[in-house]
């Protein structure tokens, strides 16, 4: 795989199964490189046969059917300064077109039927009325009066300022014409909504309005009455916070997913509260695991009488089902080495979409516990461009235990020296509570494809272990289990990973080793070589590179990292110093890479600017790239030509210092 083969990407997602049981429709996203966007429709498979397209139209997502399984309603999304944003209905067997219900200027989300298929709810941003009116981005009016800035969090990455534009929830009639009514409004973002049998109550999460809420930001359980529009919290937990909400069939609870605030990092949990009210009875706690996956999360499944979760376990994404009584512990459904990355069950078939090693995902369905797969969306492309298996390691750690690294190797040895040996690229995932899946990566098959080996691995820290290994990295200072900080066991973990795979195979060359990661990958790796010398060459992407920085107001989640940390940085500015890359960057001695992106929320462009600014003056080695127009995502959703771009400047760097003449 090379970078413009970016363009031949398909990627399926999701899935969801008629009432019968009979079909499944999903989206399906298609890079379009010479127009540079990504184009997406509908799809439609019946469980004994393939999959076909059911819209030709672009920018399609969200299919959700109707109760009776005649319709689908969608969203439409126009790309572009003054795209729209439109809510529509599509007769499945026809006769008849697809009708437009909502036409906005705001993105369209979470669409939802009514049990009786008289209504969709759906949310979308919307000015606050006590908000004076704001400047959408790129149009320029000086005759607006200033955003006013009330909470903390009022910017997200991807969306700009959302402090005067909360996602508030709206209900539209599907079989009469009727704009859309304001159901629900709210300080805060209001998401998920999950009506109750019944059709007369809304599920939704969001912050309770009460003072000083933004300080804790926890999330509560809320009924809305449809008739009135009224917000009753459910739950009043001042540390559980709840999101995702989805009603039991019989009406008398709601399962959600929960995480504990009161110290972070917590695993996301699956919960019941009763429809009455009251604290969520937590399902999943016994399983030790991530039941809120960073890839294909969704609310909790109800099937039949249990709960269907998707969980992350040493790299791999299984799916679980638990008993919505508590009677037994959570038992695994469908697992193997491979990860679930979206899923949904009805009518007594269960749609999966899967991914393995070797293979992008594709959809298949069980039924009378029989698997079939449906799809071969990429068939042509893992037929043109194989890849070979990488090696599962068990590497011991200084934190106790062992982590998972895995081990990819070239098909090619063009890369290789004169003594037959490999150069080899190690890899640090962002977060740091994600894990490296068992899954298919676009950036391991073009390294690989280059001619690199390639290593990854799941430190501590990460998700896919235990809860905790996961706060195991919180700071020394914190008084709540205090751990070894960000570069601490995590990084040790990390350079035992790289000493596992040298000693396992000798044909890889360790004076020819770089590394490279973004996020709090980017700062993993800008730490690491501020820390030693054993890496040839480095690219720190889109870091998190000085925490105090971050923390004091840089970053669209500052204020959050204090809770992560365990400590205050008002109060311990020298433990976020201490930690924080910049703080050593004269020891930096390795040839850096600097990418980042110019609307990066996440982490500031800033973050760079430092970092560069400092090895620049210290007459250091240093190439810095930044790409307009994007923000934290460019690498997974930024735009297709952006993401060509980006993998060409990786390979040619790393090409430069580890394979000097090598074309």
């Amino acid at each position: 795989m090379q970078p413009a083969d970016i363009a031949r990407l398909v990627s399926p997602g999701d899935p969801r199964v008629s009432p019968d049981g009979r079909r499944v429709a999903l989206v399906v996203s298609r890079v379009d490189l010479d127009a540079d966007r990504y184009r997406t429709s509908l799809w439609i498979a019946p469980v004994d046969g393939r999959p076909r397209p059911l819209t030709t139209g672009d920018g399609d997502a969200n299919p959700r059917w109707s109760p009776d399984g005649t319709r689908i309603a969608f969203t439409r999304s126009t790309p572009g300064p003054g795209g729209r944003h439109q809510l529509l209905v599509l007769p499945v067997d026809g006769p008849g077109e697809a009708v437009t219900l909502v036409d906005r200027g705001a993105p369209i989300g979470e669409p939802a039927w009514s049990p009786d298929g008289s209504a969709i709810a759906f949310t979308s941003r919307e000015p606050r009325p006590d908000a004076p009116p704001f400047t959408v981005v790129g149009t320029p009016d000086r005759t607006t009066v200033p955003r006013r800035i009330d909470r903390l969090l009022p910017k997200l990455d991807g969306e700009g300022w959302i402090v005067d534009r909360p996602r508030a929830v709206f209900v539209v009639a599907t079989d009469t014409p009727a704009a859309a009514q304001l159901l629900a409004h709210h300080r805060y973002d209001i998401s998920g909504p999950a009506w109750s049998p019944d059709g007369r109550e809304l599920a939704v999460t969001t912050v309770r309005d009460e003072p000083d809420a933004d300080l804790r930001m926890v999330e509560a359980l809320h009924a809305v009455d449809v008739a009135s529009g009224e917000l009753r919290p459910l739950t009043s937990s001042p540390t559980l916070s709840v999101t995702r909400p989805a009603w039991a069939p019989d009406g008398t609870s709601i399962a959600v997913l929960t995480e504990d605030v009161a110290l972070m990092p917590s695993f996301g949990r699956v919960a019941l509260v009763p429809t009455a009210g009251g604290e969520p009875t937590v399902l999943t706690a016994g399983l030790d695991r991530q039941a809120a996956p960073f890839v294909g999360g969704r609310p909790p499944l109800w099937h039949g009488t249990d709960l269907v979760l998707a969980v992350e376990d040493h790299g791999t994404q299984p799916l679980y089902r638990v008993p919505a009584d508590g009677s037994s512990e959570p038992t695994e459904l469908l697992g193997g080495p491979r990860v679930i990355v979206g899923y949904d069950a009805a009518g007594g078939t269960l749609a999966v979409l899967t991914t393995g090693p070797t293979s992008r995902p594709e959809l298949a369905v069980v039924r009378d516990g029989k698997e079939t797969t449906l799809s071969s969306f990429s068939a042509a492309f893992h037929r043109d461009l194989p890849l070979d298996a990488p090696e599962h390691l068990r590497v011991p750690s200084s934190g106790g235990g062992e982590i998972d690294a895995w081990l990819l190797r070239p098909r090619s040895a063009a890369l290789a020296g004169t003594d037959g040996r490999l150069p080899l690229l190690l890899s640090v995932h962002g977060g740091p509570m994600t894990q490296y899946p068992t899954a298919w990566f676009d950036e391991f098959a073009m390294w690989s494809g280059a001619g690199y080996a390639v290593l990854w691995c799941n430190p501590h820290g990460s998700t896919g272990d235990t809860e905790a290994a996961l706060r195991s990295i919180r700071t020394p200072e914190s008084t709540e289990v205090p751990g070894t900080g960000w570069g601490g066991v995590d990084a040790d973990d990390v350079l035992a990973a790289l000493d596992a795979a040298l000693a396992h195979d000798t044909s890889l060359d360790p004076d020819r080793v770089g590394i490279l990661g973004g996020s709090y990958g980017g700062f993993m790796t800008t730490w690491l070589v501020g820390h030693c010398d054993r890496f040839a060459a480095a690219c720190s992407e889109r870091a998190a590179n000085n925490l105090l920085s971050l923390e004091w107001g840089g970053s669209d989640l500052a204020g959050y990292f204090r809770f992560e940390m365990g400590v205050d940085h008002l109060a311990r500015a020298d433990v976020y110093r201490r930690m924080s890359p910049t703080s050593y960057v004269e020891h930096i001695h390795t040839p850096l890479l600097i990418l980042h992106a110019d609307d990066d929320l996440r982490c500031p462009p800033d973050q760079a600017d430092q970092l560069y600014l400092a090895l620049r003056l210290l007459g250091r080695e240093v190439e810095y790239w930044r790409f307009p127009d994007e923000g934290h995502e460019l690498s997974r959703s930024g735009s297709p030509r952006r993401r060509v771009q980006r993998a060409e400047i990786i390979l040619d760097f790393f090409a430069r210092h580890l394979a000097p003449g090598v074309p």
